[in-house]
């Protein structure tokens, strides 16, 4: 076994601004989104997942995928964007598993509320502090990392779907048992 590539001191400072950071904007931006719109970050990204595609609507696989969500913790979250009427399920009439989340008027009329004081939270609270320097080079460093962990997190979360997927034959299957 190969010895650990340990932090340098400079390293180790970097990475425990970086991620304070990170956690202290993550907690910030929801605070915000819960206080002034009352919705969690998670629903405000699926508004706006649904608000720029086509016909504003997503097969609920493809909405999982864009969010790096989970097929579950997506299902749970459209379940209480149902609830708030802001979402609306559709089945597929291509596949009998599939459905579409689309967008409601009412969901649109929340997003176009909400948008404003979170765009305003997301520019107080990184872009102002940063240069425009600092801003290009904020945008190659994500664009580092996230070429980096691409590939990693897809292999990831195909094997999730496989997954989900084998979950969900074996309940269809003990349905139609059931109704056997």
């Amino acid at each position: 076994m190969s010895e650990p590539r340990w932090l340098s001191d400079e390293e180790q400072e970097v990475w425990r601004a970086f991620s304070a950071a990170t956690q202290m904007l993550q907690a910030h931006l929801e605070g915000q989104l819960q206080h002034e719109a009352g919705m969690p970050h998670t629903y405000y990204e699926v508004l706006v997942a649904l608000s720029e595609a086509p016909g504003r609507q997503l097969r609920m696989s493809e909405l999982a995928s864009a969010r790096k969500a989970s097929r579950s913790r997506l299902s749970h979250a459209v379940a209480r964007l149902e609830a708030n009427g802001w979402v609306r399920r559709e089945s597929c009439p291509t596949d009998k598993r599939g459905s579409w989340a689309v967008l409601t008027a009412e969901g649109f009329a929340a997003l176009e509320k909400a948008a404003p004081g979170h765009v305003e939270a997301v520019r107080e609270s990184l872009f102002d502090p940063l240069t425009p320097d600092q801003v290009k080079a904020l945008g190659e460093i994500s664009a580092a990392v996230l070429e980096r962990l691409s590939p990693k997190c897809a292999a990831a979360e195909a094997e999730l779907a496989l997954r989900e997927d084998a979950l969900a034959d074996i309940e269809e299957s003990a349905e139609l048992a059931k109704a056997d």
